[in-house]
């Protein structure tokens, strides 16, 4: 039987949800989390609420009845449930197609549990054919450009703001072979916000559906 991409996001985001069993949730951003945002008010009794990477997922929490807490207010987390455009065997992701990366990279690493869902097609051997996100303050998005332009990317300007009052470059056509180097190296030019890499901390569990239902993979 055929799924279509809407069905296995639907069932990742339940599988997700054996995951949750008390406390404060991490929620991500995007399609796949509004599916997990969905589950999660069917059983928000077992929880105390929500930390939400962006006013997006704020809102759709809100409109279930969740309790949407200020990360500051909050010491730990136990999971961090979020998609991802990209993701590899190594448990490293390419985030931030949403616009959310920064959010996301500060609620995850609050978290002890970072959990992935995703479909089949996002489950990829190296990075970098989805376009990189990179966030940045609007006053240097044409340096930062140019910068990334020099480690071999065709840097674009999303027509779009972030929650953060920033723009993102979205860069083609890298072959991400190190994410983790090439994570710090985009972090350490001057006017970057955050990159949609995810690798220095990446997922711990991955729910992959597949055709032949979702499956579990640990790093």
């Amino acid at each position: 039987m055929a799924f279509t991409q809407d069905e296995l996001k639907q069932q990742v985001a339940k599988a997700a949800i054996e995951y949750v069993k008390s406390g404060i949730i991490g929620v991500g951003t995007g399609s796949t989390a509004n599916y997990f945002i969905d589950e999660l008010a069917k059983v928000k009794h077992k929880i105390d609420g929500a930390v939400a990477s962006s006013e997006a997922s704020a809102d759709r929490l809100r409109k279930h009845g969740i309790e949407v807490f200020d990360l500051n207010s909050v010491n730990s987390m136990d999971i961090y449930v979020d998609g991802a455009d990209e993701i590899t065997e190594h448990m490293h992701m390419l985030k931030g197609g949403g616009g959310a990366l920064t959010r996301e990279k500060i609620v995850a690493a609050v978290a002890k549990t970072f959990i992935c869902i995703c479909d089949e097609t996002k489950y990829v051997p190296v990075l970098g054919k989805f376009p990189l996100p990179v966030e940045v303050l609007p006053m240097a998005k044409s340096y930062v450009a140019r910068e990334l332009t020099k480690l071999g990317g065709q840097p674009q300007l999303r027509n779009f703001t972030t929650d953060n009052g920033n723009v993102i470059l979205d860069v083609h056509g890298l072959v991400i072979k190190d994410p983790i180097a090439m994570e710090a190296t985009i972090n350490q030019m001057v006017g970057v916000v955050t990159n949609g890499l995810f690798a220095a901390r990446p997922a711990n569990i991955l729910l992959l559906a597949t055709k032949d239902g979702v499956k579990t993979i640990t790093k």
